[in-house]
């Protein structure tokens, strides 16, 4: 791995990625699939899957309050109306000199920014300056149409995308940590949930993803349509699987197929053909598997 200097930290609503070419063909996408019908129910957040339980993400910035945002929704898989084509993205091609100082490690409003257990939100009071939910799930808006043309592009395959949790506020996640820790102790919930701060839901470029209800937050949606089809083709749309099989020692975390991360289409294409599986791996950061 190169030598890399720090980057710069910025202010957090002051770096916004200016829209690239690619954006711009995830806008046209994003549109069509704004126009087949999503069907919207109610969520069961990643964490609380499991359990039945129900949090909606908030839009607090009191990082001791509960979600004040509303329930989040759960989206139907899109489907391609008949005789409509949605044309693929083009692809982008990825210089080898790609700088790794273009976005901030460190800065929450960041697509790059790294969130384990090891390098907390600040502020812990975050919430993106705007999210929306052109793709399923509160994200932010690049996320967001990103997601849109992904599941567009998906549908058109064949393949349906189900939308879990995106953003999600430091109070519901405060709430759903605690919940795990008193059914199954600290230990055992650091393994698969983060710590209130510690959350990359908290950044707004994070999101779950399922096929079937079945496999919903659960290993088997690998082996699902949906999970093979992410993990071909997420890049293409700027998502890499932030915690892949065997990294529970670098990422802190137990492999979560459907926990999508959004980073933008160079750096997740440029990871997917350098085969480096993590961020922290990517940008020499070091391993994160406990809480320091």
């Amino acid at each position: 791995m190169r030598d890399r200097k720090r980057p710069v930290r910025a202010n957090p609503r002051a770096v916004r990625t200016r829209p690239s070419f690619a954006l711009t063909a995830l806008v046209v996408l994003a549109g069509a699939a704004a126009g087949m019908g999503v069907a919207a129910t109610g969520v069961i957040p990643s964490d609380l899957g499991a359990l039945g339980l129900r949090s909606g993400p908030a839009a607090s910035a009191d990082p001791g309050g509960a979600a004040a945002g509303g329930a989040s929704t759960s989206v139907a898989p899109i489907t391609a109306p008949d005789g409509e084509t949605i044309e693929p993205l083009p692809r982008v091609s990825v210089s080898p000199g790609l700088d790794l100082d273009l976005h901030s490690l460190d800065d929450p409003a960041s697509p790059w920014v790294v969130v384990n257990k090891s390098r907390a939100i600040d502020p812990l009071t975050w919430v993106p300056p705007e999210l929306d939910s052109d793709g399923g799930a509160p994200m932010v808006p690049e996320a967001s149409l990103a997601l849109a043309a992904m599941r567009a592009a998906a549908a058109d395959a064949g393949v349906a995308i189900s939308v879990g949790s995106g953003y999600r506020a430091y109070g519901s996640q405060r709430s759903i940590y605690s919940e795990y820790v008193s059914r199954w102790g600290r230990a055992r919930a650091d393994r698969f949930s983060a710590r209130p701060g510690h959350s990359e839901h908290q950044s707004g470029f994070a999101v779950d993803v399922f096929g079937s209800l079945g496999c919903r937050l659960k290993a088997c949606f690998a082996d699902e349509p949906a999970g093979e089809w992410v993990v071909a083709h997420g890049h293409e749309y700027g998502f890499i699987v932030r915690y892949p099989p065997g990294a529970e020692e670098v990422t802190g975390y137990k492999h979560e197929p459907w926990h999508l991360r959004y980073v933008g289409v160079e750096l997740a294409t440029e990871m997917r053909e350098r085969g480096i599986a993590t961020m922290e791996e990517f940008f020499s950061l070091d391993p994160a598997p406990e809480y320091g």
